[in-house]
């Protein structure tokens, strides 16, 4: 992950954290031991990855929505945002080696099975899901959004549109 994007997660982190008046001790004790201290600190201090799955967990914990805990699009370092929806060929995501695809793949399975939207060919997503899955691919939204494309499970067009 650029570390400044790693830093500006963990501050959002530890500002959810503090504004809740919970230490990081305070955390593990009121999670009966679920989120130890130290993997928050980490995780506030940009120095661990956390997963989309970890995210999610944390927000509910929190009792925030996930993109209250994700930082804003300035502070990642990296070219413009990409366009507010975007449409994943699941088709193509399919042929892409499993260890590189899998958190995609498992995110687009949740989606799914949200919306109970179930066609295998395409998946429409939020520039929301594509902060929190470069969070998960160590990436910016740019980056990862320029991965997807070289997979071609994005369209080209989207390289333009995540460019500026």
């Amino acid at each position: 992950m650029e570390k400044s994007y790693a830093k500006a997660l963990g501050q959002k982190l530890r500002s959810i954290r503090q504004q809740q008046s919970l230490s990081l001790q305070g955390v593990e004790q009121k999670s009966g031991g679920r989120w130890k201290a130290v993997v928050i600190g980490s995780y506030e201090r940009g120095d661990r990855a956390v997963t989309v799955a970890k995210l999610a967990e944390l927000a509910d914990f929190y009792q925030v929505p996930v993109v209250e805990l994700l930082p804003e699009s300035s502070t990642t370092g990296g070219g413009s945002e990409p366009p507010a929806k975007l449409t994943l060929n699941l088709e193509a995501l399919g042929q892409v080696n499993a260890e590189q695809a899998g958190p995609l793949v498992r995110y687009a399975a949740s989606i799914q099975s949200q919306r109970g939207d179930y066609n295998g060919k395409v998946l429409s997503i939020r520039q929301e899901d594509l902060r929190a899955l470069a969070a998960i691919y160590d990436e910016t939204p740019a980056g990862l959004a320029d991965m997807l494309i070289n997979w071609g499970v994005l369209p080209a067009e989207s390289r333009s549109a995540a460019e500026g």
